[in-house]
């Protein structure tokens, strides 16, 4: 037990903080204080807007961006990573709040974020790299297109109907706008998101998400705009951490969101942190010190009132950007949106619903690359129909399940083309033309076959269905050599036929058997049957002898007074 519990603690303490973590902070702080400052103003009108959009309101949206952003930024495996509430969790937080209320989202994000501190012990973080990229631009698209209808109510003025379904409240949205219209809710949403992506056109470095968000606010009021609901009173400064919310009772029940939140933020952030790395040179990020320092972050933001948080790709970017070259930036952001909950509150209070709903809007819209997508549509039909059926399932289920569909599809389609590279002809003896030397084989009832590729499960029936149909022959030898992958299956279906073709009284013996075939030919009891007489062969030449020698025995072949001579080719066969 001591030597366990050493064990984890000296994972936890390789997780944590180190010198090179400091020296990397004062290398240039100045620049990082400014990107600071600039990702706070780009963050703002998210926080708040993710924090109403998730149903826990505007304060839990900055509550997390402030405590989470803090933890992520000090204890996470990315220099350049900007943490706090972001649109695709809201996506799979809208359902849980639905169901569960407020303290329910609490506990699944503390839930979550225990789960993912145990991810980063177990080393679960390098697995990232082996989610296919059809994957993910299906899964952004979807997302994206989930955020955008789910600002639908805001943007237009109406109260959000019942359901958890995105497509069943944007529908009910419209139809409730339509009895009763509010041009004005509509009017500032379009207008804040057409600033923000003709401004971003314009001058893509000046932060236009803010701008318009002030801009709209004080039209509301100098206008004296009703229609135009805002925010709402907001707390000035943060919760005392409580625990009060925690019912042992129902961690049970919340498990399977927990579960799927946990595994959303870790692909999430995961996934913003190789974006940030992709943008710089010689950074790279630690993925299970990654998930550390998101646990912590998810563990700790429930306790202040705060949603479940992940690594944010548009403020990383916006982070890279603008000249971040350590941790420090994300901290400045974070204590940037602090001094803003403690000393604006009233201020921010009055921003029109509206308004973030159009920043949500823009923000959905530039989600989408389309020239990735149509890269992504054109590479292969299995890419885009991975691509396509991931984003549909997101925009229908949900992400989680968006996700294992995506890798599902992606995986049968990867086993299908594999298996459609397995090879077993009756190939040439050597590369040089040794048509003679085949011909004379089969005049002896012996033919060769050599397997290439994977011999598994997607490619054995194939396999098995050839293999069984040789006709006129009392000997196969089977050249193995390259045969790249074996697996339970595929040695199966091969002892399935060798057996066959021992009941039809034809001879089977194999050349070149690896040791890693070796081992699972031999635990389905296929190896015994490959061993003529216990023996094996190294290379094809042998066996083609021993396959002669039988022939001799069994009176098939006249027996010869001095063995034959070979082939010059033959001597190197494999």
């Amino acid at each position: 037990m001591t030597t366990v519990f050493g064990r984890v603690w000296a994972r936890i303490v390789s997780l944590l903080p180190g010198p090179a973590d400091l020296a990397e902070v004062r290398r240039d702080p100045r620049r990082d204080l400014l990107a600071g400052l600039t990702v706070a103003i780009v963050a703002l009108p998210l926080a708040l807007g993710f924090g109403v959009s998730s149903g826990l309101g505007a304060a839990a949206g900055l509550a997390t961006a402030v405590v989470a952003g803090a933890l992520a930024a000090v204890f996470g495996g990315s220099s350049l990573q900007v943490s706090g509430p972001t649109g695709a969790m809201t996506v799979v937080l809208v359902p849980i709040v639905g169901r569960y209320g407020p303290t329910g989202v609490l506990t699944v994000g503390l839930m979550a974020g225990v789960m993912l501190v145990g991810l980063a012990l177990l080393r679960a973080g390098k697995y990232m790299q082996y989610v296919p990229a059809p994957v993910v631009e299906g899964f952004t698209l979807g997302i994206a297109c989930v955020i955008g209808l789910q600002q639908i109510p805001n943007a237009l003025g109406v109260p959000k109907p019942e359901g958890d379904r995105v497509l069943v409240v944007t529908w009910r949205a419209v139809e409730e706008f339509a009895k009763n219209p509010n041009w004005t809710a509509a009017g500032l949403a379009v207008a804040v998101a057409a600033v923000m992506l003709l401004g971003a056109r314009w001058r893509p470095t000046v932060p236009f998400s803010i701008v318009a968000v002030i801009a709209a606010t004080i039209v509301a009021q100098l206008a004296h705009l009703d229609a135009a609901k805002p925010i709402g009173d907001l707390p000035a400064g943060l919760p005392v951490p409580s625990l009060s919310f925690l019912d042992l009772g129902s961690l049970g029940t919340l498990l399977a969101p927990a579960v799927a939140v946990a595994a959303l933020a870790a692909l999430e952030s995961l996934l913003s942190a190789s974006v940030a790395d992709g943008m710089t040179v010689g950074q790279r990020h630690d993925p299970d010190r990654e998930l550390f320092g998101q646990g912590l972050a998810n563990i700790a933001a429930p306790l202040f009132g705060g949603v479940p948080a992940t690594g944010a790709i548009a403020r990383t970017a916006v982070n890279v950007r603008t000249g971040a070259s350590s941790r420090l930036a994300a901290l400045t952001h974070a204590a940037v949106l602090a001094v803003i909950v403690f000393a604006a509150a009233p201020v921010v209070s009055k921003i029109p619903l509206a308004a973030l709903a159009g920043v949500l809007l823009a923000t959905a819209i530039r989600m989408v690359e389309v020239g990735s997508l149509r890269a992504m549509a054109k590479a292969t039909r299995s890419d885009a129909l991975t691509l396509v059926l991931t984003a549909v399932a997101t925009l229908a289920l949900d992400l989680v399940y968006a996700v294992i569909i995506g890798l599902a599809v992606a995986g049968a389609l990867a086993l299908r083309a594999v298996a459609k590279q397995a090879r077993f002809d009756q190939v040439p003896l050597d590369r040089g033309d040794h048509s003679a030397e085949e011909h004379a084989l089969l005049a002896e009832h012996i033919v060769a076959y050599r397997i290439d590729g994977p011999l598994f499960f997607a490619a054995a029936h194939r396999f098995l269905l050839e293999l069984t149909e040789v006709a006129d022959v009392r000997v196969v030898v089977l050249r193995m050599s390259r045969v790249s992958t074996m697996d339970a299956t595929g040695a199966l279906v091969l002892k399935d036929a060798v057996a066959k073709l021992h009941r039809r009284g034809i001879l089977v013996l194999a050349s070149g058997i690896r040791a890693g075939q070796r081992q699972v030919l031999a635990s389905v009891g296929a190896l015994d049957l490959l061993c003529h007489d216990g023996r094996e062969y190294a290379t094809t030449p042998d066996a083609i002898r021993a396959a002669r020698d039988h022939l001799e025995t069994a009176g098939v072949l006249p027996a010869l007074p001095d063995p034959q001579p070979r082939t010059s080719g033959e001597e190197t066969l494999r």
